[in-house]
């Protein structure tokens, strides 16, 4: 059922609304009386939707509504007014704010803006996830021991329980993890992806189950954790064999008891997030040996997916390099391109035996940026899959200005693809001085939009 909150400071208008929106709708809701009231509420108690009026004494509904915005709820939120100050209205929406009503308006007009938000919601969530993980959520290749681990993904993604996924480092464990997510009885909730590896140590607890306001020093507001942003959904926890100790014996009691508590706080939360584990490591030899907790790698050990090195899937690789051509292309806005034969012919006859599938995709990128023309030919490719022998100094230079043009199209990207490429956000953001400065990085970089 769809959760609704409606904030007002004037109680019996609240709950008056709120009662006529859950008659009229078929909706569940609830009323907050205050701004700090109604920020209690959505970091502890799931809601779909707020209602929110502007006009509050103490932290009034823009103070809300920028908090929501810098917490990353993601929540959808209507702004409402009474005193027909519509500017206002617009400032809101411009902070956020999903659209704007006015407290008069028949309840029936109420219900469709709530649909409305709910359904554009889902829609942006969707969009930025394809968007950022284009080149990563598809199950490339039809070889034999791919299409045995579709098969087992299969069967295994309708059920709830938790899955563990073994292999090499950069074969694709967050792709299967997706896949999983995707044909679940969950696909409709979030995925959030957590690399248990790069988290610093002091952290990882904050990280995943969340802390309150004050919890240690720089903890200057509350933040949710992995467990509750991905309540409903997914989560999946990378390199789950780099956790420290202390955190294994917590996963192991948020995993049987399915509520977490955030750091400095006392009351638990339920939290309903089906749990992928991936890792690279030997978890049975690290339990045994210790290093591991054993009753931890025993709840994790159910279901069991190992996903095949590059070098047991040689067949794949051209499949894997056109799809990851695509993505690239598009990811920088540059005109569709193709391997020759030759070029292909060279990415098989490599030596995978130490690379994976992300180098791969690491290879066409350089592959796309280092092409003017629309072939890729193998004097395209990188000198190590060509098999030619260049100077160290040649290679470290050709290395650092590939990689420095890389890291700016990807730091530029990633800003406008955050402001849904709104330039002059995405150049806010950058702490760029306008939006001028932002379109003259783009045009040296050749990024352009996606069409």
């Amino acid at each position: 059922m769809i959760r609704v909150l409606i904030v007002d400071d004037v109680r019996n208008l609240a709950e008056q609304y709120a009662y006529d929106l859950a008659r009229l709708g078929g909706f569940e809701t609830k009323v907050a009386v205050s701004g700090k009231e109604a920020l209690e509420i959505v970091a502890f108690d799931p809601v779909d939707c707020v209602i929110l009026d502007l006009e509050m004494p103490g932290v009034d509904g823009f103070e809300v509504l920028r908090t929501m915005t810098r917490e990353g709820y993601g929540i959808p939120v209507i702004v409402y007014t009474g005193t027909g100050d519509y500017d206002r209205c617009v400032q809101a929406v411009r902070l956020g704010a999903a659209s704007f009503i006015d407290k008069s308006e028949p309840m029936e007009r109420v219900v469709h803006e709530v649909e409305t938000a709910l359904e554009r919601a889902r829609l942006r969530a969707e969009v930025k996830s394809l968007r950022g993980v284009a080149e990563d959520t598809a199950l490339v290749g039809s070889s034999g021991p791919m299409r045995e681990l579709a098969q087992r993904i299969g069967r295994v993604a309708a059920i709830s329980s938790t899955v563990l996924i073994e292999g090499e480092s950069g074969t694709g464990k967050e792709v299967v993890a997706r896949e999983l997510h995707r044909l679940g009885p969950r696909a409709e909730g979030p995925f959030v992806a957590i690399n248990s590896a790069a988290l610093p140590e002091n952290l990882v607890e904050s990280e995943l189950f969340g802390h309150e306001r004050g919890a240690f020093t720089g903890a200057g507001r509350t933040h949710r954790g992995a467990f509750e942003r991905a309540s409903g959904g997914t989560l999946f926890l990378d390199e789950i064999g780099e956790l420290p100790s202390p955190v294994q014996a917590k996963l192991l009691r948020v995993l049987e008891q399915n509520e977490i508590t955030r750091v400095g706080a006392e009351r638990a939360i339920r939290v309903d997030a089906r749990v992928i584990a991936a890792t690279h490591r030997d978890l049975e030899a690290d339990a045994a040996a210790g290093r591991f907790r054993s009753d931890l790698f025993y709840r994790l050990n159910v279901h069991v997916l190992r996903v095949p090195p590059l070098r047991d899937r040689r067949s794949d690789i051209p499949e894997l390099a056109n799809h990851f051509l695509t993505a690239v292309c598009a990811r920088f806005g540059a005109r569709r391109k193709r391997f020759d034969r030759e070029a292909l012919d060279a990415l098989m006859a490599y030596d995978w035996s130490r690379n994976n599938v992300r180098e791969l995709r690491n290879i066409v990128e350089r592959a796309v940026l280092a092409t003017d023309g629309p072939v890729i030919a193998p004097a395209d490719l990188p000198a190590e899959i060509r098999g030619g022998d260049v100077s160290a100094e040649e290679s470290t230079a050709r290395t650092f200005k590939d990689r420095k043009v890389e890291a700016e199209r990807r730091i530029v990207i990633a800003a406008l693809e955050a402001a849904d490429w709104n330039v002059t956000r995405a150049a806010a953001d950058l702490g760029l001085a306008d939006h001028a400065s932002l379109q003259k990085i783009m045009r040296r970089l050749k990024v352009r939009r996606p069409r």
